[in-house]
């Protein structure tokens, strides 16, 4: 399986990525050896997860996802957070 997900970082900020592996990703940016971005924002928690069959269809929606306003990420989360 594959997965896009989003955390909330520690300045209130998002990120969104994709992994086939969710929590090994989420430990990863936990101890800083995931994401740049990450790194000096260490996420606080995992708040949105979906689910895809293929490694294509994950990375459509991640870009998709990142080209969403704050707003509209802020109401995805909403919608079906896993907090």
């Amino acid at each position: 399986m594959n997965y896009v997900y989003m955390l909330r970082c520690r300045d209130g900020s998002f990120y969104t990525g994709w992994t086939t592996d969710v929590l090994r990703r989420f430990a990863l940016h936990c101890e800083g050896r995931g994401a740049k971005y990450t790194r000096s924002r260490r996420p606080l928690a995992l708040i949105y997860l979906e689910t895809f069959e293929t490694e294509r269809e994950a990375r459509m929606r991640e870009a998709a996802i990142k080209k969403l306003s704050r707003e509209e990420k802020e109401a995805l989360v909403g919608r079906t957070s896993v907090e």
